[in-house]
């Protein structure tokens, strides 16, 4: 299994620790598994998430938000009638950043978070195996915080900090599972984020391949 160096002397705030983010809040998962063996981490992919569509911190009974009882398989699927379509889903995201910026980190970056699905980038398949997911709240058709892209470039700034010699590619959802995904969708920034990054990094920020 591939694991992450702990992040030291990193211009950004943020460091990364035996695979965890010092600025997240751990709420674990459990619908990951093992990377394969030997093989490297070296992606990110970016997705926007809310439940029910385009309804931003919606929240349980219990005051949980919708998107981390989904991740935790805590969902009550009678909640809403748009559950009973994705009833029985088990999936998750390495983490997921809300409008305000917070940040919850639901599987270890050393274990393969199920966010993907199917999907291929630059030919390899299965990009749940090699990628790390951070879902970002959010819909296709409303801008994204500016909360959120700072946090977002500082998050992988901590990432290309903890594993320089391996993440090369930053993508979205819609590039890895064409025709099937959607997101981030059109109103998601690139040339803003990939600046953020640049700054966060005193480096050239990664192409969007």
């Amino acid at each position: 299994m591939p694991v992450l160096s702990p992040n030291s002397a990193s211009a950004s705030p943020m460091t990364i620790k035996d695979g965890l983010l010092s600025a997240a809040t751990w709420l674990a998962s459990p619908n990951y598994n093992v990377r394969p063996k030997d093989l490297s981490i070296d992606a990110i992919v970016v997705h926007n998430i809310s439940y029910p569509p385009n309804e931003f911190g919606a929240c349980d009974t219990n005051g949980t938000h919708y998107v981390k009882a989904l991740f935790t398989n805590q969902l009550d699927w009678d909640a809403h009638p748009y559950f009973q379509t994705i009833k029985g889903a088990e999936v998750s995201a390495h983490l997921f950043i809300e409008h305000d910026g917070a940040i919850t980190q639901f599987v270890n970056f050393n274990e393969r978070a199920w966010h993907a699905g199917r999907s291929s980038y630059l030919g390899r398949p299965e990009c749940n195996d090699y990628s790390i997911g951070i879902e970002l709240e959010g819909s296709d058709f409303v801008s994204f915080t500016s909360a959120q892209y700072e946090q977002l470039a500082e998050v992988i700034a901590a990432i290309y900090k903890a594993i320089p010699k391996h993440v090369a590619h930053l993508t979205g959802h819609s590039d890895i599972a064409p025709g099937r995904k959607t997101d981030p969708g059109n109103f998601f920034e690139w040339a803003r984020l990939r600046q953020l990054v640049a700054n966060a990094t005193k480096n050239d920020a990664p192409s969007h391949k």
